[in-house]
């Protein structure tokens, strides 16, 4: 039901490993999830950063031949999901520049919101962009330093920006990366061998090249890599952390360590509260999968209701597909997902999921399965109402777009055509995610924004 989200990228990084390209594309394809309009990976052999990039998904623009002009022993890569900048190939990262330093490629997760008067500032200074993203006004601000090494000109340049960013950097030599002092994005360090060493959104990345995690990048923390040494830096004022709360509840993979907790049972717990703070008297439990199979399983066990995968899904459905010109009800919804008439003829469904966003696929999933014969369809979201939109590197849609925001909790039952609807309270959510709460960023649920938001004026622009 959470229609319409998307995460802005996913980021891997690479230093001191002679397949440094290779085990790049292996860790964007355990990071595709973050990620799916454009893919690119950087190399450095030492002297020159060679670059591959192309829009879609890891697999499809990367192969042998393109894997194989990436030499060296350092790589970054990156896969996107825009958030600020459209979906065209002069967006796609990593982004890959020649100033008066030298050269220098970058990886950006999150979003900052002060980046178009920035940019504005810059246009009028003779700045000329190439792309549309806030991840280049980085790039100028970095270029613009008076700072002589790279590391102090990145902080140079970070002291500026307002908003969230987990980004990679890479010269012929060197690997930084460095984590916004909120926090909001996630970024951990892993070891490969004794001196190969990895930067990467996710853990789960790590896992699939069996590299060893180490720890979390902390916020406002920069490490430097070079020659198999690696340097800790902390060189931003400390301010209160605002850790991403639905990297929890949706994005991250089930199987990542994020802000050093694993990911699965969190989701599992989130069912469980949710059951205790919204029972219904059913007959069987189902998931939206699979965003919603780890809290449908905690909620089945807490209630003591039989769990079953009801609705099964297309796992090869592109973002586009032919209607047939005579119309079939559901269309959309039918293509992704299909029920097993057997568990609903006559029952009572209780249909569990991460959030709802518009609405619109919740309306065809309560739709479809009354048509398969269910009694009843009780809709538990393992989350509260969503009510305000991201800024911090989420693709949500505006405050008017989201139903949460203009619709009560009844009216959106009566909208989605369900018998019951209850969300997960924020208290209980915080309580489950863990005891120190007021680390997270809530903004989706309360419109409080840690690091601020773009004026009123950009955002009746649609700029965000």
């Amino acid at each position: 039901m959470a229609d319409d989200l998307g995460e802005k990228c996913g980021i891997f990084g690479v230093s001191n490993h002679p397949e440094a390209a290779k085990l790049t594309y292996l860790g964007l394809y355990a990071l595709q999830h973050r990620g799916q309009e454009s893919s690119g990976i950087v190399s450095s052999d030492g002297n020159t950063l060679h670059a591959e990039i192309g829009m879609g998904l890891v697999a499809d623009v990367f192969n042998e031949r393109r894997l194989a002009k990436l030499p060296g022993h350092t790589a970054i890569g990156h896969n996107r999901y825009s958030t600020t900048g459209s979906s065209q190939l002069r967006n796609a990262q990593p982004m890959v520049i020649g100033y008066a330093g030298g050269s220098l490629a970058i990886g950006h997760n999150g979003n900052i919101v002060n980046a178009t008067e920035i940019r504005q500032d810059l246009e009028q200074q003779g700045a000329i962009f190439r792309s549309t993203t806030d991840t280049e006004v980085i790039v100028h601000l970095i270029a613009r330093s008076t700072e002589g090494k790279l590391a102090d000109q990145v902080v140079d340049a970070l002291r500026k920006v307002r908003g969230a960013y987990s980004l990679l950097l890479m010269t012929e030599k060197e690997l930084i990366g460095v984590r916004d002092p909120y926090g909001f994005r996630p970024l951990v360090l892993g070891r490969l061998g004794e001196e190969s060493y990895i930067l990467s959104s996710e853990t789960c990345a790590l896992d699939l090249i069996e590299a060893e995690y180490v720890q979390d990048i902390q916020p406002g923390e920069m490490v430097v890599i070079c020659d198999g040494k690696v340097e800790f830096f902390h060189p931003f004022p400390q301010t209160r952390h605002a850790f991403c709360i639905f990297e929890y509840i949706y994005f991250a993979r089930p199987d990542s360590i994020i802000f050093e907790k694993n990911v699965y049972p969190i989701r599992k717990a989130l069912g469980k509260q949710l059951a205790r703070e919204a029972p219904v008297d059913a007959d069987v439990v189902i998931p939206v999968p699979d965003s919603g199979v780890p809290a449908a399983l905690g909620f089945a066990e807490e209630v003591g209701i039989p769990f079953e995968m009801g609705l099964i899904r297309n796992h090869y459905v592109g973002r586009t597909f032919i209607e047939p010109q005579q119309a079939i009800r559901h269309f959309g919804a039918k293509v992704k997902l299909n029920p097993v008439k057997h568990f609903f003829r006559g029952k009572r469904v209780v249909v569990v999921d991460d959030s709802i966003v518009r609405g619109t696929t919740g309306q065809k999933i309560v739709n479809m399965l009354k048509s398969a014969g269910a009694k009843e369809v009780h809709v538990r979201i393992s989350s509260p109402p969503s009510i305000s939109p991201c800024f911090y590197g989420i693709d949500t849609p505006s405050k008017r777009e989201l139903i949460a925001a203009n619709q009560s909790i009844d009216q959106i039952r009566d909208y989605l055509g369900a018998d019951s609807l209850a969300y997960l309270s924020l208290n209980g959510l915080l309580q489950t995610v863990s005891p120190d709460g007021h680390r997270f960023c809530t903004a989706c649920f309360t419109g409080d924004y840690p690091a601020g938001a773009p004026s009123e004026e950009l955002l009746q622009l649609e700029l965000f």
